[in-house]
């Protein structure tokens, strides 16, 4: 269970990390545009960011945007979850991070020469390590989500358990007091012990 809990963290780090390289290499690019080895990378290898950077210019014109605004509070909220080990933080985290891995997926398919497959329609895809970088965002953040939700079904299921281990002490004793229950019990010695229902109704008990 600890390395269930532990495991949430791969999806927030891995978009942390990659978000992280593609904005370094994108400033890196500001101060040496004549660097074939820095547009290869910007292009090739982090070329989702770029696409994503363009969707995102339109309605938040801010440099840095996807690291500052997205991948870092995605990443700090990861982080307060491992270190306090609460479950909210890391569930919001992981949410967080699928819907971002699904905006560069969509921000990829807005603009890349697309491949058809059988059945499918066209559908974008990156080529060489643009593929490698998208799909392991990708994979990484599904397998950090899928994980909170199996956390989520193993807390319900412990809180089922003991629900149902404190009902049945509960009916139990219920049940024992109901056993032991007399009507007989019931009828008042120190009133009337002379009645004469009550000594008809002890001869019939003996």
């Amino acid at each position: 269970m600890n390395r269930l809990f532990k495991l949430q963290f791969l999806g927030p780090f891995a978009l942390f990390v990659t978000t992280l390289c593609a904005e370094l290499a994108a400033r890196a690019l500001q101060y040496a545009p004549s660097s074939e080895l820095l547009w290869f990378i910007n292009l090739r290898i982090f070329g989702i960011f770029q696409r994503s950077h363009a969707m995102l210019s339109a309605f938040v014109a801010i440099d840095g945007f996807q690291f500052f605004g997205l991948a870092l509070p995605i990443f700090l909220l990861a982080c307060l979850g491992l270190t306090t080990r609460s479950r909210l933080p890391f569930t919001v985290a992981t949410h967080l991070s699928v819907a971002y891995a699904g905006f560069l997926v969509l921000s990829w398919q807005a603009g890349v020469p697309t491949t058809t497959q059988a059945s499918l329609g066209p559908i974008a895809v990156p080529s060489g390590a643009g593929l490698y970088v998208m799909a392991t965002i990708l994979g990484t953040c599904l397998l950090s989500f899928a994980v909170t939700h199996l956390l989520y079904f193993f807390a319900v299921r412990e809180e089922v358990r003991a629900l149902v281990s404190w009902l049945r002490p509960v009916s139990s004793h219920r049940n024992d007091r109901m056993a032991s229950w007399s009507w007989w019990d019931e009828l008042p010695r120190a009133k009337n012990p002379d009645s004469p229902l009550r000594s008809a109704l002890e001869r019939h008990r003996i």
